[in-house]
């Protein structure tokens, strides 16, 4: 049933959409770290991996800002005001258009990018690499360009599929992606080393295609031989990426500024902050980004209609949801970093040296949990208002202070110095971001979300000081055994202090997932 001012069913809606793609997010993340898990057991953190991360620097910023954030922010709200006034055959036409363009221009950018990828490693990705690592940088690199074009694409479909409110097979995506390189990794590495993580990527990209194509016949979609620069809706499309290409651009820059400077640190700093940004990830991909891929329709859906209310009513339920579920999890990877990263990561090629660098970045990396979570829904929430302008001058500004911090703190710091340097960029987005929001929208809920925000904390507090005093008591136990034990009490003491403070989120929180 939806009520006068329109919220119960949107809300609704995200919850179920939500619900489904969390348990794909879930499995998606289980096997990202099943696959981090099985290339830690096989190269550590190593010389060899540092040039595939490396590598993958040119290749994930073509396709971040011709065809990732960008597009998606910037086709999603255009494609869907056209489903919304269910005009589909000006919708296919503009879907058609924008992807002939997308395709055209990743086809010559990565001809570009392989031509020139020697010099742009040796002078600006990795100068600090010997000879023989930058050599198999760009070896890997040109390997992986033809996973960006066909990513392109994939995410191409994978926007349309979303403004359909159908989320199962772009869910689905990603869990391929994963296997592949799983496979990959596990069968060919013995005989192709650090190459068979290339093959993995490129494979995974096409099956990341692959399995959405049934969901474009499901809606019938039509594909015409079509481009047109002069096309209202695509000129639409491309004002509005011109602001957030222009912001992601910046947060690849502070990627390359990193591997840049990590390039002169000590062997596998790369990795470890890869490892360590990737487990920060698991929370944060399992809870903000399911919820902000499930309500970013919902938002272009209501910015469209004029239902303010509907949609100052959804964020504040999604902001209170999201502090509920992160600001633990934050606190869960400080206390206990290194037990973490041992359990999930310390076997084979993995030994005790790597934890410690990974789980030393793990602990600045996660200070920025939450900033990241309400990042995502934020910035989503400008965009469906077909305001790219706002986010990107705030993204901006956040990762120009990301820079020059990384440059102040990495001396005295090392790789953590540039873990801290992101997590202080990320909570000032954030900050910037709800100021902006509020003043733009005129509200989202802000004493509910205060309240939400001051029980969680205290909540999370103390559950860190009754997790401490247990592991002051007992530190004859393994790291390993000291995540599990100390990992499950955490989560179960946090969930009781919520109860017992009447958090209203976890009552919601099952309710969501039931739907």
């Amino acid at each position: 049933m939806t009520t006068t001012d329109g919220t119960t069913t949107p809300m609704r809606r995200i919850a179920r959409a939500a619900s489904l793609v969390m348990a794909l997010f879930i499995v998606s993340r289980a096997l990202g770290l099943v696959r981090e898990m099985v290339i830690g057991a096989r190269f550590g953190a190593s010389a060899e991996l540092d040039a595939y991360l490396a590598a993958f620097r040119l290749p994930d910023l073509l396709f971040t800002l011709v065809a990732g954030g960008a597009l998606a922010s910037a086709f999603i709200p255009t494609f869907s005001e056209r489903v919304a006034h269910d005009d589909l055959e000006s919708a296919w036409s503009l879907a058609s258009k924008v992807g002939n363009l997308l395709l055209l221009s990743l086809i010559t950018l990565a001809i570009l990018a392989g031509a020139l990828a020697h010099p742009l490693v040796k002078y600006i990705i990795a100068p600090g690499f010997s000879p023989e690592q930058q050599m198999l940088t760009v070896s890997l690199m040109r390997w992986m360009l033809l996973s960006t074009v066909i990513f392109g694409i994939s995410g191409l479909i994978m926007g349309i599929l979303n403004s359909f409110h159908h989320f199962l097979l772009p869910a689905l995506a990603p869990v391929l992606y994963n296997l592949s390189i799983i496979f990959a990794a596990y069968l060919l590495a013995p005989g192709m080393g650090v190459y068979a993580l290339a093959v993995g990527v490129v494979l995974g990209a096409a099956l990341h295609l692959a399995v959405q194509i049934p969901g474009l016949v499901h809606f019938r979609a039509r594909w015409q031989a079509s481009l047109s620069l002069a096309d209202p809706g695509v000129r639409e499309v491309l004002r509005l990426m011109a602001p957030r290409v222009l912001g992601l651009a910046v947060v690849q820059i502070n990627f390359i500024v990193n591997v840049f400077l990590a390039s002169h640190l000590v062997e596998g700093s790369i990795s470890a902050l890869n490892y360590a940004w990737l487990i920060m990830l698991l929370p944060q991909g399992i809870f903000a980004q399911s919820i902000a891929t499930a309500a970013f329709p919902t938002f272009s859906h209501q910015a469209a209609l004029g239902k303010i209310k509907a949609m100052q009513h959804t964020l504040g339920s999604l902001f209170s949801m999201l502090i509920f579920l992160t600001l633990p999890s934050a606190v869960i990877l400080i206390l206990l970093r290194e037990p973490i990263v041992a359990l999930l990561l310390q076997r084979g090629a993995f030994d005790a040296r790597a934890t410690q660098m990974t789980a030393y970045a793990l602990g600045f990396f996660a200070l920025g949990l939450m900033g990241h979570a309400l990042v995502e829904v934020t910035a989503r929430s400008f965009y469906a208002m077909k305001d790219t302008k706002t986010p990107v001058v705030i993204g901006v500004s956040a990762m120009g202070l990301n820079i020059l911090a990384s440059l102040v703190l990495v001396k005295p710091l090392a790789h953590g110095g540039l873990a801290l340097a992101n997590a202080l960029a990320a909570t000032l987005e954030m900050a910037a971001l709800l100021w902006g929001l509020r003043k733009k929208l005129g509200g989202w809920e802000e004493g509910r979300v205060l309240a939400s925000f001051t029980r969680a904390l205290v909540a999370s507090l103390l559950m860190a000081g009754l997790i401490y005093g247990l592991m002051a008591e007992a530190p004859f136990l393994s790291l390993k055994m000291q995540a599990v034990l100390f990992g499950s009490l955490a989560i179960g003491i946090y969930v009781f202090l919520a109860w017992v403070l009447r958090s209203p989120e976890l009552a919601a929180l099952p309710r969501m997932l039931k739907r």
